[in-house]
Formats: C-alpha cells, structure tokens, sequence
C-alpha cells in the first residue's frame, strides 16, 4: 500500500482507515511481537487519538512499518516501534539532531533524526528498546540506527548508534553531524 504525503490536516478518513487495516493485518501477521494483546481494544485507543494515528501514518510514509511491540508499556499504554527489517528508508541520511545539523558548513544532511522525529510526533528509541526490539527479531542487518543519546555524550558532541552483525547487537559512538546512506533511525509511538 502506498501512504501519500500529506499533512496532519489533509489525513482523510479514508486514508486513515487504509493505514488502520494495514496496520491490523501487520498486528495479526507478526502476532510473535505483543503476544496476549488484542487488536480491538489498540484500534479503538487510535481512533480517540487523531495526532497518534498521523504520526504512524508517517512511519509508514518514510518506511518504517510500524507495528505494536512489548516494549516499558505503562498499563493500558500500547507502544508502536518502527519494524522494517532494515532502518526506514525515508529516514536514512540524516545526522543527529537539529544542533548538528547547524554545525556542519559543508555537505549538510537533508535532515537530522530528532529533527524528524519530533515534527513525525514520536520518539528515537532508547539503546535498550534497540535491544528489546532485536529480541523479537533480525534488525538492522545491513544498516544502523541513531538511538536517543545521554546529554553527557551529546554536549561532548557525540551521538549514539546501533546495529545488528554476527547475531550480536552492536553500540557504538560517532560524531552527531555525520550522516551516511545506510544510518537513519527507528522511532517509538506510545498510545
């Protein structure tokens, strides 16, 4: 199914009932990931909540196949996790943050991962929602993902990334205002 670009005004109910039954048959398909939940009551919680519904309809866009996971949920609280085997593609190239971005005289990025995500309304996963989400299955076999950085690390002018080699998951360190083609990031939508 292919989600058009629109904005949160132009997400028409028939839009949004698209993004619904495929984020429904991707529930049922991938049952391994929040085992014991029910899709009626995670539908019903998305309906009441129009900004959420948008903010998954754009994980979608750019790639991610968002899709409900057991990840630090408060109760009666559903999180939604970026899927895609790989980083999301409409995400990829992008450094850090908005302060890295500005920093960079040359060759600028198109965009930065926090950038992103706060104008997408959700969240770049922590280090360990990263490893939580390894454990329901393969991620990140040929790219990598920004995870949400300490402030300590990031004064310093660091950011944080993530992968998967060698069946291991893998954290490492770079400058924030790098960027490279396979790196972009996976997000967290909670409802």
């Amino acid at each position: 199914m292919s989600i058009s670009s629109n904005t949160e005004n132009e997400f028409s109910p028939d839009e949004q009932e698209q993004l619904l039954s495929l984020l429904k048959a991707r529930f049922h398909a991938n049952a391994n990931r929040h085992q014991d939940l029910e899709w009626v009551r995670i539908a019903v919680k998305l309906k009441d909540q129009p900004e959420k519904l948008w903010s998954l309809h754009e994980m979608e866009r750019t790639g991610g196949e968002p899709d409900v996971v057991c990840l630090e949920a408060e109760p009666g609280e559903y999180v939604f996790c970026d899927c895609s085997a790989e980083s999301p593609k409409g995400r990829r190239s992008v450094c850090y943050d908005p302060e890295a971005l500005e920093s960079r005289k040359e060759h600028k990025p198109k965009d930065s991962a926090v950038g992103m995500a706060t104008r997408m309304g959700i969240e770049i996963v922590t280090e360990q929602q990263y490893r939580q989400l390894q454990k329901l299955g393969e991620f990140d076999l040929k790219t990598s993902s920004w995870v949400k950085t300490p402030g300590e690390i990031r004064t310093r002018g660091g950011a944080l990334f993530c992968d998967r080699r060698y069946d291991a998951v893998f954290l490492y360190h770079n400058g924030a205002e790098s960027y490279y083609a396979s790196r972009g990031f996976r997000g967290v939508l909670k409802i």
